[in-house]
């Protein structure tokens, strides 16, 4: 356990558990869904640092990565943005389309488009927006 697993335990209080998920990840979709990229973050790191080298961990590093991608975004930094969807992609490679639950290409899509307006703006417009922030659905069976 890490130095912020009291404040990761407060943000999964009261959230029920999804048979065949961890509930830090499903805590990461809707941490993620509420705008609380930094905190999807911090959740789901918690699983996946135990985890370094197992198959699934590039999976949840890449999620991780988004997560940190839009913390960059809300803050207005967009070159280091753009460098960490670029990473979250290559953690995505040789997943399926669906994957643990969740539509794998509709978050390689979002990864994809706000890096490329990134870079096409020369960082200069900031494609996350506060009014339309992107939203998943959460795996099989949970709800938000």
């Amino acid at each position: 356990m890490s130095h912020k697993s009291a404040k990761i335990e407060e943000l999964l209080t009261g959230m029920e558990a999804v048979p065949g998920f961890d509930r830090h990840y499903v805590g990461f979709f809707r941490c993620f869904n509420a705008q609380l990229y930094y905190e999807a973050h911090d959740v789901l790191e918690e699983v996946w640092l135990p985890m370094r080298g197992q198959p699934q961990a590039k999976f949840y590093q890449g999620l991780i990565q988004m997560a940190g991608g839009f913390v960059h975004l809300q803050k207005g930094r967009l070159d280091p943005a753009a460098r960490l969807f670029a990473l979250a992609l290559t953690n995505f490679e040789g997943y399926p389309s669906r994957h643990a639950g969740v539509d794998l290409d509709a978050i390689r899509h979002l990864c994809h488009h706000h890096r490329e307006e990134i870079i096409e703006s020369h960082a200069k417009l900031n494609p996350w927006s506060r009014e339309h922030p992107p939203k998943f659905e959460l795996p099989a069976g949970a709800s938000i």
